[in-house]
């Protein structure tokens, strides 16, 4: 099972990918990255998708619906943002422990693949080992 950095340089051989971090929702921290920052810094980054990842886990809209027994984990899979020239995808990493994070993964529009993206962040978040 991959630590943070092994499972941030696989997301970074995915097609297109720019930039990839672990980040924690709650307090806005990257807990590591790779590859470039949309914006030029890392931290950043994470403060701003930061915040719309708790928005999206803390919203009540977004929630499940109360007679749906068989959901667990949080309530929000993954957030997708597409921008003129990118792709950032947002996904929820489910742990042991009362957690708040989740990976990002910034993709080129051109070359990246997001169906492709979010199957392999799927798999990396669900073998993701934080320590």
């Amino acid at each position: 099972m991959p630590g943070i950095d092994e499972c941030l340089l696989e997301a970074m051989a995915l097609p297109g990918a720019r930039g990839a971090a672990l980040v924690d929702w709650s307090s806005g921290l990257a807990l590591g990255t790779a590859g470039d920052s949309p914006v030029g810094d890392h931290e950043t980054t994470a403060a701003e998708t930061a915040e719309l990842a708790r928005a999206a886990a803390e919203y009540e809209s977004f929630a499940p619906a109360p007679d749906d027994p068989g959901t667990q984990g949080p309530p929000v899979e993954d957030l997708i943002v597409t921008t003129r020239t990118g792709y950032h995808v947002l996904r929820f990493v489910e742990t042991s422990f009362d957690s708040s994070v989740f990976l990002h993964l910034w993709l080129d529009r051109t070359d990246g693949n997001l169906a492709l993206a979010r199957h392999r962040l799927r798999a990396l978040a669900e073998g993701l080992v934080l320590r």
